[in-house]
């Protein structure tokens, strides 16, 4: 389904674990199990459980190609961090729901609860390679392989699992490794917490920018280094040419923003799939993980 059709399942710099989509070993689970709703980003309504129209027979999408001019933007924007593969080939062992329909059910429950679970697995892989966050490795690499064995479950003990627990949990584990990593740049050692006190200079105040209502801002040539952008809402905004070195993106809304010419080197908790709902072109510059999308 996502823009980035990834056919190995190696992730260069996240321990080689199986987190992009590898939709030749999926059986077109996020084209069933999601619900649909017509609107810019989907052509048709669709109920969760029921097949997209476009699925075939082989679980491969009719119109990959074509999804945007067809209506189906939403598609290209989402990205199961390599869930689907997962629950098709080693949680059901590769067998399909198309074979064994009493299955389909409870295979589709487990794509959004496994979801989770491998984007933790993304964010702290990438955590465990930011130098800087280096004081807190013991404890990134406890909270990988709870959330790796957790992955491994069954199918009744991944759907029991109270998935929002264990996403605070390592909420809290990033956002330390956030302040560490942009206190470098902030320079006052304190990083978010300093600036969320009101220390340091003005200009470093501006750049705790969490949550921020930022839809169609205009903030080309914006200095953004070493922002904290969690969660913020820059959709549609122009950050043509912004300074975005070193910022933590992780949940950015970067639908239809404009990221032309701008420096993304270093942001970290960027994915894949806030690349692919932005706009962006040849001279921006990405972080090496993620791969410019085809439609820039």
């Amino acid at each position: 389904m996502s823009e980035q059709r990834v056919h190995t399942t190696s992730v260069p710099g996240r321990g080689g674990l199986d987190l992009r989509a590898d939709c030749a070993n999926c059986f077109g689970l996020c084209c069933v199990a999601l619900a649909f709703t017509a609107s810019a980003d989907f052509a048709i309504d669709k109920d969760a459980g029921q097949p997209c129209p476009n699925l075939q027979d082989d679980f491969r999408c009719g119109v990959h190609q074509r999804l945007r001019p067809q209506g189906f933007q939403g598609c290209t924007v989402y990205d199961c961090f390599g869930a689907g593969q997962r629950i098709s080939q080693v949680t059901y062992a590769g067998q399909d729901w198309r074979q064994a329909p009493d299955t389909a059910r409870q295979m589709f429950a487990l794509l959004p609860v496994v979801r989770q679970l491998h984007e933790l697995l993304w964010y702290l892989n990438e955590a465990l390679e930011l130098g800087p966050a280096r004081a807190l490795h013991g404890d990134l690499r406890t909270a990988l392989a709870t959330v790796e064995r957790l992955s491994q479950g069954s199918p009744d003990e991944l759907l029991a699992l109270d998935v929002a627990a264990h996403r605070q949990d390592v909420n809290a584990l990033l956002l330390r490794t956030s302040e560490l990593v942009r206190a470098g740049v902030t320079g006052d050692g304190k990083g978010q917490r300093g600036q969320r006190a009101g220390k340091g200079k003005k200009g470093r105040r501006t750049k705790d920018r969490r949550g921020a209502d930022l839809i169609g801002a205009k903030l080309q040539g914006a200095d953004l280094h070493g922002a904290d952008l969690r969660g913020a809402y820059l959709i549609g905004a122009d950050l043509r040419g912004a300074d975005l070195r070193v910022a933590d993106l992780i949940g950015a809304d970067f639908r239809d923003a404009d990221l032309s010419g701008a420096d993304l080197t270093g942001s970290f908790f960027l994915t894949q799939s806030q690349l692919n709902a932005a706009k962006g072109d040849a001279g921006t510059r990405l972080p090496p993980a993620l791969t410019r999308p085809s439609h820039w």
